[in-house]
């Protein structure tokens, strides 16, 4: 990656500070995504076949698969899930809004 550091490109590509990206504890990245948001990336790729599709296109993810996923992503607690689910909701909400913008043109 273009020779400066791990901090310093993610500050140019976020367009964060470097002292505040250096003051995060969850710097470290694994392959592009921050440690604590590996788990919610993850089951967010799992869920990505799983789109309810209207006639307008993809509606939201249908949510009734997501229990069988902890087990899967060896998520072991409560807390853990609400966290994942609260990301995963998120996510969606950005896909949603990425088709629809693509969608319009």
């Amino acid at each position: 990656m273009g020779g400066g550091s791990d901090i310093e490109e993610t500050a140019n590509r976020t367009g964060l500070p470097v002292e505040l990206i250096q003051e995060s504890e969850g710097f470290r990245e694994y392959d592009g995504v921050y440690l604590d948001n590996v788990i919610p990336v993850s089951v967010f790729a799992d869920m990505l076949t799983q789109w309810r599709v209207g006639m307008n296109g993809a509606t939201g993810l249908d949510f009734g698969v997501l229990p069988t996923i902890p087990a899967i992503r060896r998520i072991k607690d409560d807390d853990e899930y609400d966290d994942v689910f609260e990301c995963l909701r998120i996510m969606e909400s950005a896909a949603l809004k990425e088709m629809r913008s693509n969608a319009e043109r």
